[in-house]
């Protein structure tokens, strides 16, 4: 947990600073009231004493109390105002820290999981600093003040105090024993609600499709009861701790004063009967003081074991070693523009013993166009997520521009690539927003943008249904995408890459939910758009690659034939038999 205080930044540290002194000011004003209120006692009980000086005294304690009740507001909202800058940059730490992580790094801590650390975790890490930081200053200072204040009186006073701070003690350690694992443990659990929730509405079609809300909601059950029964365990020990800590207080204060009237009434009609009087009253407040700050633990490791659960897997993100880091290169080797090499070039997802891919090697030289075709399974977008560092090889080199990827920065290597998915992926915003989106690219600043997108949609062959659309080119885009259809979805992000003019074109099964008349459409706009440039197609039809420069299939992550459609219509048995289960003799011919 102090790891994750210590990211605080410098106007954040000030802030803390200003709010320990503010807790010290309050202690200090609070403690005082008691030493006047014996005095009051004192004078009230005491033949000849003036009125000015009881309400002199009494003053005296009503402005302590309203200095208390300022100093205590000022701290509540410098407080407040910490816990809010805290989770402000915490927030932006993991996000910025989320955007350097490879599909790997997001793989092994999950979306959801992801998502519940950058929200209700660091709520946690707000709230225990808005708050629990004051308590956890303002305990020790209050019991040292208090214990210092009431030591050397009457034994039987403290001996009655001391075994009702034992008893809270002994609570207290029940609560961290108990309480503290279910609170770790259900972290996890929001998690695995987060997953269900979020899988549930995402796939919220399939699910209706399949008349399957039954099977979905028994997860959802499942994982809503693990959460709230390992909660109403943890809240049970954690609220019953307080009504029993309250009992002992109300114990110790009915205590102090039986002692009293003890001790009084064996001094009575002395002035020591006075004093023990006046020492009861002041040792009756500074113990129930000193009880009350020990309750206040029982508010602290309430919310410690939850911050402090919330700050390790804070602390597991920000911390997260990175896999691919970048190096110093900004530019390729000149001369070598727009070229893509594969050297030997071998793959396994980290966590698993097979490779995807083994030894491959082949060139893709500028201008040319080359294509991987398989079957599902084969490795080929695994292949290409190799090329802007998605993943790094686990054996061999991945070249652009005649330098290996690992040795560019990488965003200056991003820059080079223009990238379409295997699922077209649109953002919240408007049509242009989405094709304008991101930077980078040989796309000038100066250039007109809106014809820019006019064009790259032209290109896309989505003119027709963009200007049917209300607002056209301003058109609202849902978030995913839903608003539009999967072979929509697909043009835009089609369109996406062609805004961006880059080096190197990545279509990975980009154009799988067009039609065969759009495809074809496309492609001979794409082919005219993309002449001189790279470009690398993951595709499933024949159709869709017949025409490249270079066809290389892939089988059980092997290359297993490279060449021309019609090479590969002489050599490769594999490329032979995905060919004629899509198309017939004459149509091949």
């Amino acid at each position: 947990m102090f790891k994750a205080i210590k990211r605080m930044r410098r106007q954040e540290m000030m802030l803390l600073l200003f709010s320990i002194a503010l807790v010290l000011a309050q202690v200090w004003t609070e403690m005082k009231i008691p030493d006047y209120m014996s005095s009051i006692t004192m004078l009230v009980q005491t033949e000849g004493s003036e009125m000015s000086a009881i309400w002199q005294a009494g003053g005296i304690m009503m402005l302590l109390a309203l200095l208390s009740t300022v100093i205590g507001l000022t701290s509540g909202y410098v407080s407040a105002m910490l816990g809010g800058l805290y989770s402000k940059h915490l927030r932006s730490d993991i996000f910025n820290k989320v955007q350097s992580f490879s599909l790997n790094e997001i793989d092994r801590f999950s979306t959801a999981s992801l998502i519940t650390r950058s929200t209700n975790d660091v709520t946690q890490m707000q709230m225990f600093i808005a708050g629990g930081l004051r308590m956890i200053i303002r305990t020790p200072i209050s019991v040292i003040v208090a214990l210092i204040k009431i030591w050397g009186k009457h034994w039987q006073w403290t001996s009655l105090t001391g075994g009702a701070i034992i008893a809270v003690i002994c609570i207290v350690i029940v609560v961290i024993k108990y309480a503290h694992p279910r609170f770790r443990k259900m972290q996890d659990l929001t998690d695995e609600l987060n997953k269900a929730t979020r899988e549930n509405l995402t796939g919220i079609r399939v699910i209706r499709a399949y008349n399957a809300e039954d099977y979905q909601e028994k997860k959802f059950e499942e994982a809503n009861e693990n959460l709230s029964y390992n909660m109403l365990a943890a809240q049970t020990i954690m609220s019953s701790t307080r009504p029993v800590m309250r009992f002992v207080n109300n114990g110790l204060t009915v205590g102090i004063y039986l002692i009293g009237a003890y001790l009084i009434n064996e001094t009575v009609g002395t002035t020591e009967a006075l004093v023990t009087f006046s020492e009861m009253v002041v040792f009756s407040n500074y113990a129930s003081r000193l009880l009350m700050s020990f309750m206040n633990l029982e508010m602290i490791f309430n919310m410690i074991p939850r911050a402090s659960v919330a700050a390790d897997r804070i602390n597991e993100v920000l911390d997260c070693d990175l896999e691919i880091t970048d190096g110093p290169e900004t530019e390729g080797v000149k001369g070598k523009e727009g070229t893509v090499e594969f050297r030997n070039v071998s793959f396994s997802y980290p966590g698993t013993e097979g490779e995807v891919l083994s030894d491959i090697s082949f060139t893709a030289e500028k201008g040319e166009t080359v294509a991987f075709i398989g079957a599902t399974g084969s490795g080929k977008t695994s292949l290409v997520n190799l090329i802007p560092r998605f993943y790094d090889v686990t054996k061999g080199e991945v070249l652009v521009d005649g330098r290996d990827v690992r040795e560019y920065n990488q965003h200056a290597l991003r820059n080079l690539i223009g990238y379409a998915p295997q699922t077209a992926v649109l953002f919240s915003g408007t049509v242009s927003s989405n094709i304008e989106y991101g930077e980078g690219g040989n796309h000038a600043e100066d250039e007109d943008s809106e014809a820019e997108v006019k064009r790259a949609v032209s290109i896309a062959q989505a003119t027709e249904f963009v200007e049917k659309m209300e607002n056209t080119y301003d058109a609202e885009i849902t978030r995913g995408g839903t608003n539009v259809s999967g072979g929509q979805r697909q043009r835009l992000s089609v369109a996406r890459v062609v805004y961006r003019k880059p080096e190197i074109y990545i279509f990975d099964d980009t154009f799988s939910a067009l039609d065969f008349k759009t495809d074809r459409l496309l492609r001979s706009a794409l082919k005219q758009e993309t002449a001189g440039v790279t470009t690398l197609i993951v595709a499933q039809r024949i159709g869709t690659i017949r025409d490249a420069d270079k066809i290389i299939v892939l089988d059980e992550g092997k290359a297993v034939g490279m060449g021309t459609h019609e090479e590969l219509m002489r050599s490769c048995q594999v490329y032979r038999e995905i060919a004629y289960t899509q198309l017939s003799e004459e149509e091949l011919a």
